[in-house]
């Protein structure tokens, strides 16, 4: 397993160093007990749904739950699913507008993945579809149960990495990290609480500026 370098930055987190990725860790972006909060709310609000995707030619159901939020124009396609936006709510568009700040970016869509227990999970994948641009900024917010996020280097399979995500922490994605990096939740054997996650990112449409 690799073990990157880390530059603490002041309030912003710290730079988690990998080779042909560029990526932010804020530990407490939100404190406990908002991040609490806001875990309750998605939780009871969002309209969640377990979706069906292609993998390897068969159709499955996700080992999650999902909503994708977000402009109207902000239409998303993976693995043979087709996502058209539910309208913005006042609590993630509050989230979305402290991340912005955070990150100097602007997002105009949110995937919530909703993780019931140990048992649902995330395989491996990298954002790096076309409406996302040549460089995606992928801001991925943890709420609830912490679980591992791990890395692996498309060209180089001797290059991995894992970090345990906590409650209420950032990851922000940038630069060349998606063309070169898989990342994954696998599934645990011990029990695991519920855990919301939510990554903003910016869908490039026919209607959108560049």
């Amino acid at each position: 397993m690799l073990q990157p370098s880390l530059f603490a930055v002041a309030d912003a987190g710290e730079i988690i160093v990998l080779p042909d990725a560029d990526l932010l860790y804020i530990p407490e972006f939100y404190r406990a007990r908002e991040a609490s909060h806001l875990f309750d709310v998605l939780a009871a609000t969002t309209s969640w749904r377990q979706e069906s995707i292609k993998i390897a030619g068969m159709q499955r159901l996700q080992p999650r739950l999902s909503a994708w939020y977000g402009d109207s124009d902000a239409e998303y396609s993976y693995s043979g699913l087709h996502l058209h936006p539910l309208a913005w709510n006042s609590p993630l568009l509050e989230i979305k507008q402290k991340i912005e700040n955070q990150s100097a970016s602007c997002f105009n869509s949110v995937l919530l993945n909703y993780y019931r227990d140990q048992q649902d999970s995330m395989g491996w994948h990298s954002d790096n579809e076309t409406e996302l641009g040549p460089t995606p900024i992928i801001a991925s917010l943890t709420l609830g149960a912490s679980r591992d996020f791990a890395f692996k280097h498309k060209t180089r399979p001797e290059l991995r990495y894992k970090i345990k995500l906590a409650h209420g922490s950032l990851l922000i994605m940038r630069g060349t990290t998606q063309r070169h990096w898989l990342h994954a939740i696998a599934k645990e054997k011990s029990p695991i609480a519920a855990r919301i996650n939510l990554t903003f990112r910016r869908i490039f449409s026919e209607k959108s500026p560049a």
